[in-house]
């Protein structure tokens, strides 16, 4: 796609803006400004918006890095060409400029122009957010957008002014590396990127700061390392999204279910026991051996109803044929109470994985290995492998529990540290104080705080790997970015489901996940491991997504047409089709939820 060309001539030929408003879409509420009307006269631009306009989702849209939309005339033409239709009327696509000229070929980040007496700044294109096709009509309207290079951008408000249709748009400054706003929504969202182009984009100041973080994350990851998983490169976004680069010892991704036997059943705690599972004799199919950090799903038939699917984290380095998973027996829990009191050793159990993207990167930096409760497992794996290596990285052992009888691994995680030369172990016992003999030096009583973190000297380079409970890892993540350490460098497992991020969805009361309503469908299986829901499909769902927000799974999307993988889920077992084909394929072992339907039965980690 060409780039460094300038058009000869622009003009503004409207202003349009629109405040927030609730509108309905598919029995819910969606709070959006994207219904944007012309306006006559001048009107004054500030800092976050034009006079008169607003946003309904700020985590995705607005701010200083996108106070203008601007979409051009030439790309409805196209559109009314492409769709068929004679009802674009500027404004529709959501901008706020209506603009002859500007192509998004040509323009490029960090261009500057005068509108009236603003100024302005190109900072990023287009979000790709489902409500410009709700606003069209046009479902898949996002995914278009991206697919014929026709996003259109934002722009930050240099200097605050008024502007009026008429207004000639006159460049001022050209923006540094000459990258199109076309070929940057090209590198984000399509395959095939150029290494050039993601250099370039890395050196432009005045790219937006969330997509200058998912571009970092590219240029980061090997070539076979998943995508950063992002909702649409949004400024603040967590890191948890973000994934870990897999070394030269990665192995295909295998998805379905294998027969494993129990070799052993050990009691760590009074509530926490490790499975150690093993290939069964004459397996043709050798055990893969994964990597510290991952987890393993085990299909397990409990009682009369349909297998239950749950997901284990590696509690140690796997061997050549043997795993070990290490479960805390939850009060309530069908699957943790089965395994606790009635699995038994030389049982077989269905195995799927190893998965998951949460592992050790490799490298010579600092690492910082923290957990609370049965958050340890997944770094313990890591730890072993440490220790194993004798690896010469300085450690920080950070872990968090109630008491030392509750302290699973307490023994084991201490042997392990002392085979490395520059380890530093740090325990936090939560409860109350009372009278006890002097704790030994590396144990505090309290949760960590961040004058305690602080007191630690964890160097702003290292690189951190948290697992626990959801509040413990928001403080954490935020302690050690206080003290230095990049967002990107901040690595986080959530056992149970992740936050639902659903952009413009007003809140609702929080249900637990059930039955879809109706009769069962026709289709194969559905299971969705991490919410315990097993159900089977129905061609009346247009796609995954919709199954599990009808049975009340927390989802996390923003285009819902495959272009943002924002959905994107592992895939335990089954294949799964495509209703339309996303541009980017979805790495081996994940599926786009949003357009995915299920080919056979299927089992999804969500």
């Amino acid at each position: 796609m060409a780039t460094g060309r300038r058009p000869a001539r622009a003009t503004l030929l409207s202003v349009n803006v629109g405040k927030p408003k609730d509108v309905p879409w598919h029995g819910r509420t969606v709070h959006t400004a994207a219904w944007k009307t012309p306006v006559r006269g001048p009107r004054r631009v500030r800092r976050l918006n034009v006079e008169g306009d607003g946003q309904g989702d700020l985590a995705g849209h607005g701010g200083e890095m996108r106070a203008v939309l601007v979409y051009q005339s030439q790309s409805y033409a196209y559109w009314r060409g492409q769709l068929g239709r004679d009802d674009l009327t500027f404004g529709i696509f959501g901008e706020n400029f209506t603009v002859d000229g500007l192509p998004d070929d040509e323009v490029c980040i960090g261009d500057r122009y005068r509108i009236g007496d603003a100024e302005f700044e190109v900072s990023q294109p287009r979000v790709t957010c489902y409500r410009v096709g709700m606003r069209l009509g046009e479902p898949a309207m996002a995914a278009l957008l991206v697919a014929h290079h026709r996003p259109g951008f934002y722009l930050r408000v240099i200097t605050e002014g008024s502007v009026r249709a008429g207004d000639d748009i006159v460049l001022t400054r050209r923006g540094p590396q000459e990258l199109s706003v076309a070929d940057t929504d090209a590198l984000l969202y399509l395959p095939d990127r150029d290494p050039e182009h993601l250099r370039r984009a890395l050196n432009i100041p005045a790219l937006s700061p969330g997509w200058q973080q998912s571009f970092r994350e590219l240029a980061a990851a090997a070539p076979t390392a998943p995508r950063p998983g992002r909702q649409d490169a949004r400024p603040g976004a967590r890191p948890s999204a973000a994934p870990d680069t897999p070394s030269s010892r990665d192995e295909p991704v295998r998805t379905g279910f294998r027969p494993m036997r129990v070799a052993r059943i050990t009691p760590e705690t009074a509530t926490v026991s490790s499975i150690h599972l093993t290939a069964t004799h004459g397996s043709p199919v050798p055990v893969p051996q994964g990597r510290p950090g991952q987890y393993l799903s085990l299909r397990l038939t409990t009682g009369d109803g349909a297998p239950a699917v749950r997901s284990y984290s590696l509690s140690a380095t796997p061997t050549a044929d043997t795993y070990r998973v290490s479960v805390k027996h939850e009060p309530h829990g069908q699957v943790s109470g089965y395994l606790h009191a009635t699995l038994r050793q030389g049982d077989l159990v269905d195995v799927a994985g190893p998965h998951g993207t949460f592992v050790l990167r490799d490298g010579s930096g600092p690492v910082v290995l923290a957990s609370a409760g049965i958050g340890v497992t997944p770094v313990l794996a890591m730890l072993h492998r440490l220790a194993a290596d004798r690896d010469p990285r300085p450690l920080w052992w950070i872990h968090t529990a109630h008491d030392r009888a509750h302290h699973a691994f307490a023994a084991e995680s201490h042997d392990l540290l002392a085979r490395l030369p520059d380890a530093h172990e740090h325990l936090f016992y939560t409860a109350g104080t009372g009278p006890r003999p002097d704790p030994p030096p590396h144990v505090t009583e309290g949760r960590p705080t961040a004058r305690t973190l602080a007191a630690l000297g964890i160097p702003a380079d290292a690189d951190a790997y948290l697992c626990g409970p959801t509040a413990f890892m928001d403080t954490l993540g935020d302690c050690l970015r206080d003290q230095g350490l990049r967002p990107e460098r901040i690595h986080t497992e959530q056992f149970g489901s992740l936050p639902a991020l659903t952009p413009g969805i007003g809140p609702s009361a929080v249900v637990r996940p059930h039955q879809p309503p109706g009769p069962p469908g026709p289709g194969p299986r559905v299971t969705f491991a991490r919410s315990g829901i097993s159900t089977a499909w129905s061609p009346a769902y247009p796609s995954l997504l919709d199954l599990a927000e009808a049975c009340d799974i927390p989802t996390r999307w923003s285009c819902r047409t495959g272009v943002c993988h924002t959905c994107v889920t592992p895939l335990v077992a089954g294949e799964i089709t495509y209703a339309t084909e996303p541009l980017d394929p979805p790495d081996p072992g994940t599926t786009l939820v949003c357009c995915g339907r299920p080919a056979t039965e299927v089992v999804l980690d969500l």
